[in-house]
């Protein structure tokens, strides 16, 4: 097998570097589409209900809520668009 010189296996590690950065990224974009496309009630079920029972949205005011929805992002490791949407949810 005939070996690249340097300069050109430098140059192929760079490429399929970028490309699976660029692969990384696209497949991050699909699921940024599915998260937006939710509701606050979908992902209300799927993040918080996995772990306990929530409360009745009314149980907490909406001031309340902001302060939940601030503890559990960390939590639940959740983006800021989803803590966004569960809170309007709560709070209705």
């Amino acid at each position: 097998m005939k070996k690249l010189p340097l300069r050109k296996t430098q140059t192929v590690v760079v490429i399929l570097s970028f490309v699976s950065v660029m692969t990384l990224f696209m497949n991050s974009c699909k699921v940024s589409q599915k998260v937006a496309a939710k509701s606050g009630a979908q992902l209300w079920t799927e993040n918080c209900q996995r772990c306990h029972n929530t409360p009745s949205p009314s149980t907490f005011s909406p001031e309340q809520w902001e302060t939940i929805g601030l503890h559990m992002q960390s939590r639940a490791l959740l983006s800021n668009k989803e803590r966004d949407k569960i809170i309007e949810f709560m709070k209705q």
